[in-house]
């Protein structure tokens, strides 16, 4: 261990910086336009990537990558091995394997919190090595939020531990991340060394395990409860003010008139979310119907907008119909009619309105309120930009519910009714799984082949249908993977990389390569922290990798230290797609994050920097 404890500054031979070049300023120009698009998102992510792959090829005399280089990031083995794992996780989601995991887990660890809360971790964490994290975040916030009601627990102290945990289990396998594949491409290319399907799963697991241990231990304490256990979506929305019975009385203008026009004509911020009339009662979507004298109708609205109603002839308030309002909030359905929905980073509805998107009209459903972080939005919401994250509350009749659960754009965060899974499949569909790894584990075929071999076995079984291929696929990473690869050569041809790599170690002269090793991993968590996993991973390997020859240190090993931070972001919501999707249902503040993930970000860096040093040295 002797030259472990060489001193901090030992004397060093002094670094040349190599003089800027004309196509290093273009590109370092690209890249600081990308950070900026990245960060602000003025555009959508997977836009602003393509748009950077044009410039970076429009650019060819200074950047160096022609129009094939350029498009070279599509046929990227990284790219297609990506698209085929959102279809086979897909298709494991399709037989229900999650689901009855949970299920074990209420009735094993039913009355300790702790004990609920190390299962949900451990199905996470060892979950997300064989299928993309995502997904399995997605599938555990209902079955959290489920676990918490059935125990009387606020499932906020579960929901930032399962995102975590998710993000260290991605580091389990090679197709545990999107940002593994893609850093094995980046790897072949450098230092013609493509990450195997098992190369780093017992560093992974060391992650796992200290970083899991945290989470029970430590993070329990400091993950806050900011939803109130048992709480209904009324409650937790804070909908009190927000819900008037009207009444329609007789000799109303607007009898007679469809809803819509109806509302049209009022001009007020206002929504008729259910209508009663004669014992009936009748769900969106009603724009289409035909106003009586009589009706009883459960409107969104303000205070300040009832007391104008109350101006209006014809319109009173529903004395004595209380019922009717209880019955709304208890839900007596067989599927819940009022749910709570997640917007998904990463989907076209991102940055539309529910105007523009008509979003009554097409999803069949009203939206009563969004959450932004722990802001309620209840005003004017037909004119509020989405953004990835917003919590929806909606109300709408059974089945337009239960087809919001299927849909890839949302996430519904309380159980409706049992979907119909293909649990027969379960044990084809894991088979096939289990083939595709062991054929890249054992290098019998490339993995990017063996992926699309599973993606044909799952379809031939009736593990899954062709039609829904297309919507399993996250287009927008794929897309961003795409864009963002044509930078990274630029990086390299241009010597942008190597002129950062001796910019980084000229200012770090004297350094140990561990400490240099344990520098690379912070700064990557902290980019990673305002621009996405893939990108800092593009843009960071090839700087590390190149500061690492140039100070006599193992390449490979600041590759991993990259790829490690670039996957476990936890300083805030918006560092990584998983604590994005928890943060409306957990009900966060933005600092919760930093709050339980600063401490864990630490331990991270020094596990991983050690336990590489350990398995590989430095």
């Amino acid at each position: 261990m002797s030259h472990i404890l060489l001193p901090l500054l030992a004397q060093a031979a002094p670094i040349e910086v190599p003089p800027l070049t004309p196509g290093m300023l273009v590109v370092f120009g690209i890249v600081g336009l990308a950070l900026v698009l990245f960060i602000t998102e003025v555009i959508p992510i997977d836009v602003a990537a393509i748009a950077l792959l044009v410039v970076v090829v429009a650019l060819e005399p200074w950047t160096e990558v022609s129009p094939q280089d350029g498009l070279s990031g599509f046929a990227s083995q990284a790219t297609i091995t990506v698209l085929a794992m959102f279809i086979l996780s897909e298709g494991i989601r399709r037989t229900g394997l999650l689901q009855m995991i949970g299920d074990q887990i209420i009735r094993l660890a039913k009355g300790s919190p702790r004990k609920q809360l190390g299962a949900l971790v451990a199905l996470a964490g060892s979950t997300a090595g064989v299928v993309n994290n995502t997904p399995v975040v997605a599938m555990m916030i209902p079955m959290a939020v489920n676990i918490a009601d059935r125990t009387n627990q606020s499932p906020s102290k579960y929901l930032i531990p399962i995102s975590f945990a998710a993000m260290m289990g991605g580091m389990l396998t090679l197709i545990g991340t999107s940002t593994n594949l893609l850093a094995s491409d980046v790897s072949a290319r450098l230092l013609d060394r493509p990450l195997t399907m098992f190369e780093f799963t017992h560093l992974g697991a060391l992650v796992l395990i200290a970083g899991g241990t945290y989470l029970l231990v430590v993070g329990w304490k400091l993950t806050p409860a900011r939803v109130k256990p048992r709480e209904s979506p009324m409650e937790a929305f804070e909908m009190g003010e927000y819900l008037t019975e009207l009444h329609l009385l007789e000799g109303s203008p607007l009898a007679g008139k469809r809803v819509d026009q109806a509302l049209v004509e009022l001009g007020l911020d206002l929504e008729i979310v259910r209508l009663r009339r004669k014992g009936q009662v009748f769900d969106p979507p009603i724009g289409p119907k035909e106003l009586q004298e009589g009706d009883l109708l459960l409107v969104r609205t303000d205070p300040i907008t009832v007391h104008e109603l109350m101006a209006l002839r014809g319109i009173g308030l529903a004395k004595g119909q209380t019922v009717f309002r209880d019955e709304f909030e208890e839900g007596e359905e067989p599927v819940r009619s009022s749910v709570e929905l997640v917007v998904l980073s990463e989907t076209p509805l991102v940055g539309e309105t529910l105007r523009s998107l008509d979003f009554r009209q097409t999803f069949g459903v009203s939206v009563l309120a969004i959450r932004r972080g722990r802001g309620i939005l209840h005003r004017q919401l037909k004119d509020i930009e989405l953004e990835g994250g917003d919590t929806l509350l909606v109300h709408g009749a059974p089945d337009k519910i239960q087809r919001l659960s299927q849909d890839r754009n949302f996430i519904v965060i309380r159980e409706v009714e049992k979907r119909e899974f293909r649990r027969s499949k379960l044990p084809v569909a894991l088979g096939i799984l289990g083939l595709v790894v062991a054929a890249a584990a054992t290098g019998l075929v490339p993995i990017v082949v063996s992926a699309l071999g599973g993606v044909v076995a799952m379809v031939i079984t009736g593990c899954l249908r062709p039609g829904e291929l297309y919507g399993a696929v996250d287009w927008n990473v794929i897309f961003l993977l795409a864009g963002v690869i044509p930078l990274g050569i630029a990086l390299e041809r241009t010597g942008g990389a190597e002129f950062l790599a001796h910019l980084v170690t000229a200012h770090t002269t004297g350094w140990h390569p561990l400490f240099l090793l344990f520098f690379f991993y912070l700064f990557t968590a902290l980019i990673t922290e305002i621009v996405s996993n893939n990108a800092s991973v593009v843009l960071m390997i090839p700087v590390a990798v190149g500061a690492a020859g140039l100070v006599g240190a193992d390449p490979f090993s600041f590759l991993l230290a990259v790829t490690f931070a670039a996957s476990t972001p936890m300083l805030s919501p918006v560092g990584y797609q998983t604590n994005l999707m928890v943060y409306g249902p957990g009900g966060y503040r933005f600092t919760d994050f930093f709050r339980v993930g600063a401490l864990l970000q630490l331990l991270l860096a020094t596990v991983t920097t050690l336990g590489i040093w350990l398995f590989w040295g430095v």
